[in-house]
């Protein structure tokens, strides 16, 4: 077997039914997740009509690069949403589909990676587990980003030490941020466009929450949204990564696209071509009616600001907690051990919450999910604010 597969480390997931492994919740509470950050709104009623009407695809190979169509309506989403350039973005060089961002950004670093001695991938802390594992198996070593109230959970590039630089590979970003819903401004992005020119690494921007924020006026910066202002039509160095996970609610059709630097896609083509990694036709025809509609978004968006204007509020009363910039998590801070929170909750309310401890690591004696948890309002409005009641009362009870 690899030995690089026991460089792994449980997933969150696997640690928290560890810790709520003996744990009886009331009977008479019954079960809110909200540590699970699987969206939970009805996914749109078109999309399903699309692949209903198309499973006598069933019958056909797709490509592994998929369908014009899919690959222009991409595109095309892509240049309106960020005020690209015109034509900067092309369907043929730019833009390839994948099956989910999970499997795009792994198979994306065992592409990208030269595993000579001291290969680096920076990563923010806490962070998206596959950014770590990805690098784990591609033969690189993660240096992790503390991203915490000191610095508005947005890492401080400038104090990585060139060392660092001049081995990094790959840079993640996540932004909005999972799990704190920080959106990197415009003019740190131009830094770390700087960065990746002097030092020559591949800026992965994982952007799967961009379609989730509170002011339809004010939508999150892209990536290559900073590379049209400054002129890079090339989008050199620069590869992003989008869902219909989050902005559309079909976390199960497994449906994304990566885009960005033309040679990088090019080789991670080739890469995918062997993998496997082609969309089923259905999914594709499905995926192109989602991108080409905004109606439905622009109604999902409304449903989560409903939530968070609801339970914010609640929860002020007994936590340090504070709308995110996007994305649809809340990430408090904790009166007491958040692995201490999490379990307790889950045995006196019936409210599940996830440990910020388990989303990062530490580094130099310092974790900064540690004293955090994370909270997905995926649920419909009324659990989110019976469980938020329920929060505020189980700590109101406390000594």
């Amino acid at each position: 077997m690899n030995p690089d597969l026991d460089r792994l480390h449980p997933y969150p997931f696997e640690k928290l039914a560890q810790l709520k492994a003996d744990v009886t919740p009331p009977a008479d509470r019954s079960p809110i997740a909200l540590s699970i950050g699987e969206p939970k709104h009805p996914s749109p009623e078109f999309v399903q009509n699309v692949i209903r009407d198309n499973l006598d695809k069933l019958a056909n190979y797709p490509t592994t690069k998929g369908t014009d169509e899919l690959r222009q309506t991409i595109a095309g989403w892509a240049t309106r949403r960020f005020g690209l350039n015109e034509g900067s973005l092309t369907a043929e060089q730019h833009v390839l589909p994948v099956n989910g961002t999970r499997e795009a950004i792994f198979s994306l670093v065992q592409s990208v990676i030269d595993p000579v001695p001291g290969a680096t991938v920076v990563s923010p802390n806490p962070f998206y587990q596959i950014y770590e594992g990805a690098a784990f198996l591609a033969g690189a070593t993660p240096y992790y980003l503390a991203c915490d109230a000191s610095n508005g959970f947005i890492p401080d590039f400038e104090a990585v030490p060139d060392e660092v630089w001049r081995h990094t590979q790959i840079l993640f970003l996540c932004s909005p941020g999972n799990p704190s819903g920080a959106v990197i401004p415009r003019d740190t992005l131009q830094k770390v466009i700087e960065l990746a020119d002097r030092h020559d690494f591949l800026i992965a921007s994982d952007e799967c929450y961009s379609e989730l924020y509170p002011d339809e006026k004010e939508p999150p910066e892209g990536l290559l949204q900073t590379c049209a202002a400054l002129g890079r039509d090339d989008y050199r160095r620069c590869i992003v990564f989008h869902s219909l996970s989050k902005r559309s609610n079909l976390p199960g059709l497994r449906s994304g696209f990566v885009a960005g630097d033309a040679d990088v896609l090019k080789r991670f083509l080739r890469y995918r071509t062997y993998h496997g990694c082609a969309m089923p036709i259905q999914h594709q025809l499905a995926s192109i009616a989602a991108w080409q509609d905004e109606a439905h978004v622009r109604e999902n968006r409304a449903a989560y600001r409903e939530k968070f204007n609801a339970v914010v509020p609640i929860l002020q009363e007994v936590l340090d907690v504070d709308h995110p910039d996007a994305g649809f998590y809340l990430w408090p801070r904790t009166p007491m051990p958040d692995d201490t929170f999490a379990r307790e909750l889950a045995a006196e309310e019936n409210v599940h919450v996830l440990p910020g401890r388990y989303l990062s690591r530490a580094v130099a004696g310092h974790n900064p999910g540690e004293n955090h948890v994370r909270m997905a309002l995926v649920a419909p409005l009324d659990e989110c604010v019976e469980a938020a009641e329920r929060i505020r009362g189980w700590l109101k009870r406390r000594p």
